[in-house]
């Protein structure tokens, strides 16, 4: 019997260890890999050929979202199942828009996350425990556009918003996946400006961490997931 190849991805170890515990009970499932951070992630996507990804949306190095957009970009035949806390809509579009197949909350019963990742190996896709076709999952996406879709310009989201020239370029940066200390080295600045920075960039927003931050930019068209660097 094939096996189905399962590469997990998340930067916690206890909840990396959850996760490889519940699969491995599945005879069909084989465990081939954990990454703690984005870039180990692509690397070990790269080298494994994984059949599915099991992919945390919180990141260090490079956003979840970037991760998925370039696995599924480069490496035939990869599905990406998204695992998170943030169980929100606006979530599930963008992830879908990045390349994933399935969206999952932190707090799913362990034989819905099986079902979930043999789903997907099988070609279809999962959203809030619906099955559904890609035909269905692109119509899906098209009925939301309009509503986390939009540029700035279309409907006037974030004016009341101001970053700084310096907070956007950062927060362009973000949305690349680079790390604070990796902004400092391009930018030419210290460490704890960069940190001050992402700090004012996230109290404009008015959210709680980088990922929501390059949801809330990616929403508003301020920037793409085309770069992964």
């Amino acid at each position: 019997m094939t096996l189905l190849k399962l590469l997990i991805v998340d930067d916690h170890p206890v909840f990396r260890q959850g996760l490889r515990d519940v699969f491995e009970t599945d005879p069909q499932i084989q465990v081939i890999g954990e990454a703690a951070n984005g870039k180990d992630a692509l690397t070990l996507a790269q080298e494994l050929h994984p059949d599915v990804v099991m992919m945390d949306i919180n990141l260090p190095t490079i956003s979840g979202l970037q991760v998925t957009r370039a696995i599924t970009t480069q490496i035939s035949g990869v599905r990406v199942v998204m695992i998170t806390g943030y169980d929100e809509p606006e979530y599930i579009f963008h992830s879908l828009r990045a390349g994933a197949s399935a969206f999952c909350s932190k707090d799913m019963p362990p034989e819905s996350l099986i079902c979930t990742v043999l789903t997907v190996y099988a070609g279809n896709y999962v959203i809030n425990d619906q099955i559904l076709t890609e035909e269905e999952v692109h119509e899906w996406i098209r009925r939301r556009m309009d509503r986390f879709g939009k540029r700035p310009s279309e409907d006037g989201s974030g004016s009341s918003v101001s970053l700084s020239p310096r907070e956007m370029e950062i927060l362009e940066l973000i949305c690349q996946g680079t790390s604070n200390k990796e902004i400092a080295k391009r930018l030419g600045i210290s460490y704890q400006t960069v940190k001050n920075h992402v700090t004012a960039i996230l109290h404009k927003l008015g959210v709680s961490d980088r990922t929501q931050a390059v949801l809330y930019a990616l929403k508003r068209g301020w920037c793409t997931l085309e770069s992964t660097s």
